[in-house]
C-alpha cells in the first residue's frame, strides 16, 4: 500500500478529503511544507475561507447522515431510547452518589452530636430532651447547686463521659444487663422488702446527685436520713405524751414515679433536658428475671419509680415531702399535736399544753392530705397509743423516758445468760452472720439510746466475747494508728452513732436500708 511522506495510506488521505474537503487537505500539505504563509495578506483571507469551507462541508455531512436515518423510523426510536438510558443511568448515579454523601455527613453529624448531647434515651423517656424547658439558672445558684446547663456539664459533673451517661441512664424495656443488684430482706412487721442496690458505676453517680440535694432546706418535722438527725432525735420529741398516733405510707419508694422525681429536678431550677437524664439515674423499673436460650434478660413489669437501695433515694423522698411535712404540721398544730417524719413513719403526740388533742379529727385528715399528695397511708398500721400502753415510736419507747423496748433486752440478757452457762455454739443475735458481732450491735444500739446502759452492755460483750476467743473489731481509726498511745487507748467507750457500723464491720458503714432487727 503506497503512502505519502507523512506517512498515510491512500484510504486515510481519501478519509480526510472526505472529511475535512480537498482544498482544506491541499491548503494544510503546501503550509506544513512552507509553501504557504496562512498569516500573511491575501493568504490570511484564503485560508480563513477554506476553513470556513470545510467546517460547512462537515456540518453538511452531519445532516446529510440525520437525513438519511429520518426514513428508519426504529432506528430513530431505538437512539432516543438508548440516549434516554444513558441520561437516566448517568442521573441516578449522580443521585446516589449526591444522597450517599448526604448519608454519610447526616452519620458523621449525628456521631458528633452523640459524643455531645443524649439525644435519646429509650422508648417514652426521651421527649424534649433536646428541646425542652429552658431551666432558672438564678435558681439554681441561689440554691448553690451546681450549674448544669447541658448534657456535657452534667456528664463531666458526675465524672463521665457522654456515652457513659447515657449507659447509666437509659432505659429499656428488656436488656441483657442491669444496673442493680436485687435480693430481699425480711421486714419488722413480716414478709420481705425488696433492695435494688445499684452497681457501683451507678452507685457513684447516685451518690453524687445525693451529696448536692442534701445541702437543700428541709422541714424541720424530717428526721430520717438527715444529718445530725436519726430514729433517737425523731422519738424524743415525743416522750411524756398523753396520746402518740403513728402513720405508715404504703409503698413509700414504689408510688413515686420517675416523672415527680424529674419534676423536683425542674422545680430546683434546672432545665427539661438535665432533669431528664437526673431522674433516670435515679429511678429504676422492677423487672422480672428471665432466661431464654441459656441468656439472662431482665424485663420491665412496670414503671420507673424510686428504687430502695439507691442512696439518693431518701434524700429525694425528704425533697418530696417538704409540702406534705407543711400541711401535716400546720393540721397538727391546729389539733393540739407535735409532728415529725422518719422516712415513711409519721408520728404526731399530744403537746404538753393540751388536754385533750382531738385525736379523732386528725385520723381522718392525715389520710386525706396524704393522698392529696399521691401517697396513701397504710390501712392497717395506723397506731393510737395511749398512756396506759407502751408508746412505741420507730422503735423506741417513748412512755416517760426514751428507751429500747424491755422485750429486746430480755432477749438480750437471755442470750448473754446461755453464752455464759453453756457456750456461744448454736447461738444467733438477729440476722448477724457473728453472734458477738451481733451482740455488740445490740449495745451499741442501746447505748445512742441510753449511753450508761449501752457503755456497761459493749463491756460485757467484749469481756464475754474474750472469754470465748473472740476478737472485736477496731474503727479504722485506731487501724490507721502508728503511735504507741493511740494502740493503747482504752476501748471501753462506744463510737459515735455515724461510725457505729463502721466501728462493728471494720471499715464498711452500714446502709440505711439496712433496718436494725
Amino acid at each position: 500500500m503506497s503512502r505519502d511522506h507523512e506517512g498515510r495510506s491512500r484510504e486515510e488521505v481519501r478519509a480526510a478529503v472526505r472529511e475535512e474537503g480537498m482544498h482544506k487537505v491541499i491548503l494544510d500539505d503546501m503550509v506544513r511544507l512552507g509553501f504557504w504563509d496562512p498569516n500573511g495578506g491575501q493568504n490570511a483571507e484564503y485560508t480563513t475561507l477554506v476553513a470556513e469551507a470545510s467546517r460547512l462541508q462537515r456540518k453538511l455531512r452531519q445532516l446529510q447522515h440525520e437525513l438519511a436515518n429520518t426514513h428508519d423510523i426504529e432506528a430513530m426510536r431505538q437512539a432516543a431510547h438508548k440516549a434516554r438510558l444513558k441520561a437516566a443511568r448517568a442521573k441516578r448515579a449522580e443521585t446516589k452518589a449526591r444522597r450517599e454523601q448526604a448519608r454519610k455527613e447526616r452519620a458523621a453529624a449525628w456521631a458528633l452530636r452523640k459524643q455531645k448531647e443524649l439525644l435519646y434515651l429509650g422508648e417514652g423517656v426521651s421527649e424534649q430532651l433536646t428541646e425542652g424547658p429552658s431551666g432558672d439558672a438564678g435558681k439554681v445558684a441561689r440554691l448553690g447547686l451546681p450549674a448544669l446547663p447541658d448534657h456535657a456539664a452534667l456528664a463531666n459533673a458526675l465524672g463521665e463521659s457522654i456515652p457513659g451517661l447515657r449507659w447509666l441512664a437509659f432505659h429499656r424495656e428488656v436488656s441483657r444487663t442491669s444496673h442493680y443488684v436485687r435480693f430481699t430482706i425480711p421486714k419488722k412487721t413480716g414478709g420481705e422488702r425488696l433492695i435494688s442496690a445499684p452497681m457501683p458505676r451507678l452507685k457513684a453517680a447516685q451518690t453524687t446527685i445525693a451529696s448536692w440535694l442534701s445541702q437543700l432546706p428541709l422541714h424541720d418535722a424530717a428526721h430520717g436520713f438527715v444529718p445530725g438527725r436519726s430514729i433517737v432525735t425523731n422519738a424524743a420529741a415525743h416522750v411524756g405524751r398523753s396520746v402518740v398516733v403513728n402513720f405508715d405510707l404504703q409503698d413509700f419508694f414504689p408510688s413515686i414515679g420517675w416523672l415527680r422525681v424529674r419534676g423536683i429536678f425542674e422545680q430546683l431550677g434546672y432545665s427539661r433536658a438535665v432533669a431528664t437524664p437526673l431522674a433516670l439515674l435515679c429511678t429504676e423499673a422492677d423487672v422480672e428475671e428471665m432466661e431464654v436460650d441459656g441468656v439472662r434478660w431482665f424485663v420491665q413489669v412496670g414503671g420507673r419509680h424510686l428504687p430502695q437501695g439507691s442512696p439518693a433515694s431518701p434524700v429525694l423522698t425528704n425533697l418530696l415531702c417538704r409540702r406534705l411535712d407543711a400541711r401535716l404540721a400546720g393540721l397538727a398544730l391546729r389539733l393540739g399535736f407535735d409532728y415529725t417524719r422518719y422516712a415513711d413513719d409519721l408520728t404526731f403526740s399530744a403537746r404538753r399544753d393540751v388536754v385533750t388533742p382531738d385525736t379523732r379529727l386528725l385520723l381522718k385528715c392525715v389520710p386525706q392530705i396524704v393522698g392529696s399528695e399521691d401517697l396513701t397511708v397504710h390501712p392497717k398500721k395506723t397506731r393510737v397509743m395511749r398512756r396506759g400502753r407502751r408508746q412505741e415510736v420507730t422503735g423506741l419507747v417513748v412512755n416517760e423516758r426514751l428507751g429500747v423496748p424491755r422485750e429486746q433486752l430480755r432477749r438480750y440478757r437471755a442470750v448473754v445468760h446461755k453464752v455464759r452457762s453453756k457456750g456461744p455454739k448454736g447461738l444467733r443475735w438477729g440476722s448477724a452472720a457473728d453472734l458477738f458481732n451481733g451482740l455488740m450491735g445490740f449495745a451499741a444500739f442501746v447505748h445512742m439510746v441510753d449511753a450508761d446502759k449501752g457503755r456497761a452492755m459493749l463491756a460485757e460483750v467484749r469481756s464475754l466475747g474474750a472469754a470465748h476467743g473472740w476478737t472485736p473489731p477496731r474503727p479504722p481509726a485506731a487501724q490507721a494508728a502508728t503511735e504507741p498511745e493511740a494502740a493503747t487507748e482504752s476501748t471501753d467507750e462506744a463510737p459515735a452513732a455515724e461510725d457505729l457500723w463502721t466501728y462493728l464491720t471494720g471499715g464498711e458503714k452500714k446502709k440505711w436500708w439496712q433496718v436494725w432487727r
